[in-house]
């Protein structure tokens, strides 16, 4: 079976989901794909008229072709249904425009929330990489579709509903050795390893740590997540701030290199206001690090019931208290067999699973 995976705003996670399934996929995968020179909204707008023309010129028809988010299918299907109209279509939310949080300066632009809703209506199936992903933006939905003045289509969610399942992300990850038992006359190295932006909040984590300073609890510190803007004050600050601290700060060159240093922490931190599914947190959690996260977005769902109390904090006021506990409960908490939460992700336990489901498009 050919599968062409259309991804116009190619790049991060999205890049690493195409291409770690198409390196493991029984099927034979075809990743057709624009960079994300531009931006993501010029992407969302044109993308589909230039992925159009690029596979017309192909000679190769596919069986099944899956879509991203960052693509309007619905005229992509109408700029190609002579060539392709039969051929069946899944769309992969990776994150959607219509619940994606907005900088508070900033407006939401509901032209791309549209531009999801349209691709999902015309799409074969709709797959998003997590449960609350597809929760959160079908419960969304009524709303944008109420926001005009008639003809609202409520009935577009129960359909859209009907064809929506959960697809997570894998995980490229090595085999992985057992940790050795940590020095416990050591201070523990606390790991940031998301994007230094708005969503992320990392100001959030920058004052637990200042709480845990004024408070003489000794850490080290990792971060290695992607800097927007690198000459942003918050991050020059920061990084100041902590050189004394810090093993390393800075986005990791290459794989190897940024596992290491996931296998170096003790402690993963988020206090991110969105995470439709959290593969950089899960990375962590594979290497060992005991994770602490806001008992909201998809974190609730990867970590097990029976380890919320240890790992959920309520909200940002509480995570500074929450990660001193969590420090002080660390010799029993890096008992717990991390490894074994994020080993259903890895791609040798989900490809079967992505096959699967595309397969079962092909009329």
């Amino acid at each position: 079976m050919l599968i062409w995976w259309l991804d116009p705003f190619h790049g991060g996670s999205h890049a690493a989901v195409a291409s770690g399934y198409a390196a493991r996929s029984t099927h034979r995968v075809r990743l057709i794909t624009l960079s994300q020179a531009g931006g993501w909204r010029w992407r969302m707008r044109g993308g589909a008229v230039t992925l159009a023309r690029l596979v017309a010129d192909l000679s190769e028809r596919p069986d099944v072709i899956v879509a991203t988010d960052m693509l309007d299918l619905a005229t992509f299907r109408a700029l190609t249904y002579r060539q392709l109209g039969h051929i069946p279509v899944a769309l992969y939310f990776h994150e959607n425009q219509l619940t994606y949080p907005i900088p508070p300066e900033r407006k939401r632009d509901y032209t791309f929330a549209w531009i999801n809703f349209t691709s999902a209506l015309v799409a074969d199936a709709v797959l998003f990489n997590s449960a609350f992903h597809r929760r959160d933006w079908l419960a969304a939905l009524p709303g944008m579709l109420r926001r005009y003045h008639d003809y609202h289509e409520l009935q577009t969610v129960e359909q859209i509903a009907a064809k929506a399942q959960v697809l997570p992300p894998g995980l490229d990850l090595p085999p992985l050795p057992p940790r050795q038992p940590r020095d416990p006359t050591a201070p523990p190295v606390i790991l940031w390893n998301a994007r230094w932006e708005y969503d992320k909040q990392p100001h959030v984590v920058m004052a637990a740590l200042e709480y845990l300073a004024e408070r003489g609890v000794r850490f080290r510190l990792i971060v290695t997540g992607e800097h927007i803007d690198p000459n942003a004050p918050d991050l020059i600050a920061a990084r100041r701030r902590w050189a004394d601290h810090t093993i390393h700060w800075g986005y990791a060159g290459d794989r190897q290199t940024y596992l290491a240093l996931l296998r170096q922490a003790d402690i993963v931190v988020s206090a991110a206001i969105q995470e439709y599914f959290g593969i950089a947190i899960l990375e962590a959690i594979a290497c060992g690090c005991v994770p602490l996260l806001p008992a909201r977005l998809n974190y609730p769902d990867l970590i097990p019931p029976e380890w919320h109390a240890d790992c959920l904090y309520a909200d940002d006021a509480d995570l500074p208290n929450a990660l001193a506990r969590l420090i002080g409960d660390l010799p029993r908490l890096t008992r717990y067999d991390w490894s074994a939460v994020a080993n259903p992700y890895r791609w040798e336990n989900l490809v079967d699973q992505y096959d699967a489901t595309l397969a079962g498009l092909v009329r």
